[in-house]
């Protein structure tokens, strides 16, 4: 599979296990497992022929590690960023002493304002380097990397979880959790 075919493949798995599984008709369980038999029927059916080949392909080699199987490689699932109602099952834990958001300069002004909110996600996605926070951020426009008083928040009671994938998670970051940068 080249790196176009992965990329298209990747982004329908976002759209239907983040988004919409609807759009394909898949059964989704509340931590947002679906039967992988039915995802590929589905999926093929919908948009493009996909074998379970090019899902261990996508799962394996996804730079953003999307997505993971479970155990037997029966169910799969997006580990984090929907948009619908699922319980990751990840545990709370303790988060070093600070993370990163990466978001657009565009966004300062309402960050400064309200701190970060998860809006129409299940979290807000933090990274615990700056080079991954930086790579976020200028998906959006020009990139503007935060920092994230984390140990402070977990003192104060947020609670933190990281994703199969390392990123990490929480409900929300009030202001006074946050540096910009140019302050201190």
């Amino acid at each position: 599979m080249n790196k176009n075919q992965m990329v298209k493949i990747s982004k329908r798995l976002s759209y239907v296990l983040r988004h919409h599984p609807e759009a394909i008709e898949l059964v989704m369980d509340e931590e947002g497992w679906v039967a992988v038999d039915m995802l590929i029927d589905r999926f093929s059916n919908n948009y493009f022929p996909i074998t379970f080949e090019d899902l261990q392909v996508v799962v394996a080699e996804n730079d953003k590690k999307r997505f993971a199987f479970d155990e037997d490689q029966t169910y799969i699932r997006a580990s984090q960023g929907h948009s619908i109602g699922v319980k990751l099952g990840y545990e709370a834990i303790k988060p070093p002493e600070v993370l990163y958001h990466g978001t657009a300069t565009r966004f300062v002004n309402s960050i400064r304002a309200q701190g970060l909110k998860k809006r129409n996600r299940d979290h807000v996605h933090l990274s615990a380097d700056e080079t991954t926070a930086k790579s976020v951020g200028s998906r959006h426009g020009k990139p503007i990397i935060l920092i994230v008083n984390a140990a402070e928040m977990h003192a104060d009671g947020h609670q933190f979880f990281l994703s199969e994938n390392k990123v990490w998670l929480t409900d929300q970051v009030p202001v006074k959790y946050l540096e910009f940068p140019g302050e201190e």
